[in-house]
């Protein structure tokens, strides 16, 4: 489509006026008949943001919303060329920019019309029929999908880099296990992982450290492939996995010694914590120890209850909460906090690696889904690492335990987490109460 001179000195003039202040990486911004401008500044460009449709670049000089930026490069009508990653300073200073008041009227009854809509359709928000339906919508893509880029231990949780360059495999390897020791595993203890993923965990758990192991899940392709896994592992007598929704386990008939939750309580949103830790306080017996492995957003970050790309292409009905609302809530239900660990540069390394290898194996990927479920997949991820590096959201390991009668039966010192020399459970030093006594 031909433009003329006067279009491109009308546009020329916005993006100028638009990005005056921006103070981020270099961009360059090219239009479908090949005519270019570039951010401020003297430095080559990270990326070159490809408009390919007229009415993409309206979307980016008008609206300028999150999801209309995010539907544009799912479709194609945006494109990035070279640093996926660097495109989201300019995308937030874009976001930052105020629009006019009509149109974010607009945007809030759009968002309204479309929950009642989605609530109609689909139940009542974290009913356990629609977080069903919303985890099998994110998890249920076949295995094939995965196993490219999450590697051999199919973890889709962050990872934990003990050096900057471990490869993928060695991190994920290294969280299952510090997730172990922070919960001081014990032979022949129950075990029960909220939301196991793929099996990972309880693997690790029941194979190294002689734990009887439970994992559950709502999605049933993440049961299957368990299923297999446990099958393959020969660890059918101490490890299974189950398709129940953590809400229906009965505390009369089910109790654990330990219990991890990793990536799941995202999920389980802001008005459902009092009840998600109370029932897992139910389910572990008296001295008995939780960790809680999941995603907060900072105080500082963007409130609840406005409409994403994330909540309406990849988590429906995904809520992140602050991490004092998370520890709040745990208090509540009668745990004790013994440590918090943010993981949060961990994770955005995590994500680089898998934004990688989506990248990599894009052809292999494609005979699995669509285009636009992989653009989906690349934008969200590419994303999220770029909100953990801003320190927009963070991910924590909260080691929560249920005393009994004031005693945790836990060390005084986390020396036994990382001391290989170090293989029971209190470590090299006596428990907090034996040397109170």
């Amino acid at each position: 489509m031909a433009v003329s001179e006067s279009a491109h000195a009308r546009w020329l003039k916005s993006l100028d006026g638009l990005f005056r202040h921006y103070g981020g990486p270099a961009f360059a911004i090219r239009l479908w008949d090949g005519w270019n401008w570039k951010s401020p500044g003297s430095e080559v460009p990270a990326c070159t943001i490809r408009i390919l449709h007229p009415q993409a670049l309206r979307t980016l000089l008008a609206e300028g919303s999150q999801i209309a930026l995010g539907e544009a490069f799912i479709h194609k009508d945006i494109d990035v060329e070279g640093d996926l990653f660097s495109v989201f300073e300019p995308a937030e200073h874009l976001l930052r920019h105020p629009a006019p008041l009509r149109e974010r009227l607009l945007q809030t009854v759009a968002h309204s019309a479309l929950e009642l809509g989605t609530t109609l359709r689909l139940g009542l928000r974290h009913s356990q029929k629609r977080d069903r339906d919303s985890i099998a919508y994110h998890y249920d893509q076949p295995i094939e999908f995965f196993r490219p880029w999450l590697g051999r231990t199919l973890v889709y949780s962050c990872a934990y880099f003990e050096h900057p360059d471990d490869p993928l495999d060695d991190a994920q390897e290294q969280k299952l296990e510090l997730i172990c020791r922070k919960l001081r595993l014990q032979p022949g203890e129950r075990f029960l992982d909220v939301g196991c993923g793929w099996g990972s965990l309880i693997l690790r758990a029941a194979g190294r450290h002689g734990v009887r192991a439970e994992g559950i899940t709502l999605s049933r392709s993440q049961e299957a492939e368990t299923r297999q896994r446990i099958g393959e592992a020969g660890l059918s007598d101490c490890c299974r996995v189950r398709l129940i929704d953590y809400r229906q386990l009965d505390p009369e008939q089910e109790r654990y010694e330990k219990i991890a939750s990793v990536g799941m309580y995202e999920h389980v949103g802001l008005a459902n914590l009092p009840a998600y830790f109370a029932q897992v306080r139910r389910l572990l017996k008296p001295g008995g120890v939780f960790l809680n492995h999941g995603i907060a957003r900072s105080v500082q970050s963007t409130p609840r209850g406005q409409d994403s790309f994330i909540a309406r292409y990849v988590f429906p009905d995904g809520a992140l909460v602050t991490l004092t609302e998370t520890i709040t809530a745990a208090e509540q239900a009668g745990f004790e906090v013994r440590d918090v660990e943010n993981l949060r540069e961990h994770y955005a390394m995590t994500l680089r690696h898998w934004v990688r290898g989506l990248e990599a194996c894009r052809e292999m990927l494609l005979r699995h889904v669509s285009e636009t479920t992989l653009r989906i997949w690349l934008l969200y991820m590419a994303g999220c690492a770029a909100a953990f590096q801003r320190g927009d959201i963070g991910v924590y390991q909260t080691l929560l335990s249920a005393p009994e009668r004031g005693r945790s039966g836990l060390p005084l010192t986390r020396r036994d987490w990382y001391d290989d020399r170090t293989q029971d459970a209190g470590g090299e030093s006596a428990s907090a109460e034996a040397l109170m006594q």
